[in-house]
């Protein structure tokens, strides 16, 4: 199985960045995809941005963070990072570290979850 440790949350004002990590360890050469959710109080957990492990690294992003936020990994070292800019309000949420693959069966594995406050 796979376990995620992430890192990098906090508080920020408006208009800043902050960046996040996250390590996965255990059967990571299984992994196929790489992503970020955030929840925020009373809504639903979205997707941030995603990326595969694959050469290439094909990205998916929210609509709502498009042109702000980039994700990107470093395969060698099993991290996975979102880098935050332009950071507004309505982003403060728990941001969640997800990551899928296969390895004697489907698998979707969650991390403990940051909180990432924007002040205005």
């Amino acid at each position: 199985q796979v376990q995620l440790v992430e890192s990098g949350g906090g508080l920020v004002q408006a208009g800043g960045s902050l960046r996040l990590s996250c390590t996965a360890s255990g059967s990571t050469f299984s992994i196929h995809h790489m992503g970020w959710y955030r929840q925020a109080p009373g809504k639903q957990r979205e997707l941030v941005a995603a990326i595969s492990t694959s050469t290439g690294g094909t990205t998916d992003y929210a609509d709502s963070v498009k042109g702000r936020f980039t994700i990107s990994r470093d395969n060698a070292k099993n991290i996975v990072y979102l880098q935050m800019d332009s950071l507004k309000p309505e982003d403060t949420a728990v941001y969640y570290c997800n990551v899928d693959g296969y390895w004697y069966g489907v698998y979707n594995v969650w991390g403990q979850g940051t909180q990432v406050t924007v002040s205005s």
